[in-house]
């Protein structure tokens, strides 16, 4: 590969973070002093930007939602931030909130990332959860159920936004009784104002 070569083919990534492995998979290197002194150089001359630790982005521009699924893996936006995207909650946050497989803050940029603690097996659970272009979202209905496995009661202020057959569809992966009677009665109150 030529000198030039390396930062060309991050650049012309449709992905605008990239974690260390990330990059050695694209040089098709190994891990050595060399590609490390290499990022650094790059770092150094602003061609790339380190974001957080073993994580780098293109320019400043780069999408927050994926660096938000990239910080820890495995995790992927939910909550709040989709809820709201979706209409279903019209409360604004400026934090992105994430499931993941433990609870954290992290400030990065000026903006702020919420991460909440899903058990695993419902964490690597993928159904209702959209993987696309090195970001993993969760679908609204799953948001919207994430929200209620978390917190007993939560108000939502337009339901009629969420597929409800898409909500019994992901539902079981839960496992939680709990949490069955609690979007039965939902949807069953969801019903009777319409």
């Amino acid at each position: 590969m030529e000198k030039g070569d390396f930062l060309t083919i991050i650049l012309r990534s449709n992905k605008t973070i990239f974690s260390y492995k990330d990059i050695l998979l694209f040089w098709g290197e190994p891990d050595s002093n060399a590609t490390r002194v290499r990022l650094s150089y790059y770092v150094k001359k602003g061609q790339l930007i380190s974001v957080t630790r073993g994580l780098y982005a293109k320019d400043k521009k780069y999408d927050k939602n994926e660096l938000a699924s990239r910080i820890y893996t495995p995790s992927y936006v939910s909550f709040e931030t989709v809820l709201g995207q979706a209409g279903v909650t019209f409360q604004h946050y400026g934090q992105i909130f994430v499931a993941s497989y433990l609870s954290r803050g992290k400030k990065i940029d000026g903006q702020s990332y919420i991460f909440r603690k899903i058990k695993d097996i419902i964490l690597a659970n993928s159904e209702g959860v959209e993987n696309k272009e090195g970001k993993a979202i969760a679908s609204k209905e799953r948001a919207f159920l994430d929200i209620l496995y978390l917190n007993k009661d939560y108000h939502f202020d337009n339901l009629s936004a969420l597929d409800w057959e898409r909500v019994f569809a992901i539902l079981p992966i839960y496992e939680n009784k709990r949490m069955n009677k609690k979007v039965q009665s939902i949807y069953k109150e969801f019903k009777n104002k319409i």
